[in-house]
């Protein structure tokens, strides 16, 4: 049963998203909101210090928690369907995620689309990883990512695979977006009760100004459809009240079909990206929790 510190936020959620589709905007207007309330309302955790710089020519920011373990960096990927999402939208749940692992992160600002389109982001994250491993080729680099972030890391992990790069130690998938063609059920079933994506509409505009004139189907753009074996031992969480939920079944399925290491949890109530409330109730501290643990791990 979902507390009801966390229906309070998910009615809460679900309206203040229906007053931004009414106002609409232009995409850089979008960004530029979801940049500013976001510094506001999801705060970096107290004691993780921000240090802004570039790895491989990418930007980003290192966020960096007292007393981190020096094994293991975390390569944090954010969401935003590939066309919204910073450094600024994503510092606190990122920092959340690097606090209750111990380790340092690396969030990375890739580049968006429609300025740049598919396989800019994916290129972006190759390179802030090799710069990671160059620095310090003993050290485990483990993926983290949220919605577009979760599929961008599973298409860093493929990438790495198939060029013969070392592997990250891990991956933790926070409701990744895997099909960019929309053929799952619950990019249907669950729009009702989704409070980010109540119809196919969103979805079906950034997947197209991602992948521009190529294949959705591509398999480095939608993994579900890529062959998932030889992955690093992952672990996906997901709300039972999203579209993305047949992404994350889907792909746990396939992975395991595939000889990979994959583990799924699904939380009952919860929403898309629900633990970027970490520190507001319970559900979202307690995926927070088991996610970095799994990092540290």
């Amino acid at each position: 049963m979902p507390s009801l510190k966390s229906r309070f936020f998910y009615y809460a959620v679900k309206r203040q998203l229906r007053k931004f589709a009414v106002r609409g905007g232009s995409l850089e207007q979008v960004r530029a909101a979801r940049d500013k309330s976001s510094q506001r309302m999801f705060p970096q955790p107290k004691g993780v210090q921000v240090q802004a710089t570039q790895l491989g020519g990418c930007p980003g920011e290192w966020l960096r928690p007292a007393e981190a373990a020096a094994g293991s960096v975390i390569l944090y990927l954010h969401g935003g369907a590939y066309i919204t999402g910073s450094c600024h939208t994503h510092r606190g749940l990122a920092g959340h995620i690097a606090q209750a692992a111990g380790l340092d992160c690396f969030l990375l600002d890739y580049r968006l689309a429609p300025e740049h389109p598919f396989p800019a982001a994916v290129e972006d994250a190759q390179a802030a990883y090799l710069a990671l491993h160059h620095q310090d080729p003993a050290r485990s680099i483990v993926l983290a990512g949220d919605s577009a972030g979760g599929g961008l890391a599973l298409a860093l992990a493929l990438r790495l695979r198939d060029t013969g790069h070392p592997a990250p130690g891990a991956m933790a998938l926070l409701s990744p977006w895997t099909d960019l063609t929309l053929s799952l059920p619950t990019h249907q079933s669950k729009a009702a009760v989704d409070p980010f994506f109540p119809d196919t509409s969103t979805l079906a505009m950034a997947a197209q100004l991602y992948a521009g004139n190529q294949d959705l189907a591509q398999p480095l753009a939608s993994p579900h459809f890529a062959a998932l074996h030889g992955l690093p031992r992952t672990l996906i969480h997901v709300g039972e009240h999203e579209a993305l939920l047949g992404d994350a079944h889907a792909l746990a399925a396939n992975m395991q079909a595939a000889g990979s290491a994959v583990q799924m949890q699904e939380f009952e109530g919860m929403w898309h990206v629900w633990q970027i409330f970490a520190g507001r109730f319970a559900e979202a501290d307690a995926s927070v929790k088991a996610l970095g643990a799994f990092l540290r791990s």
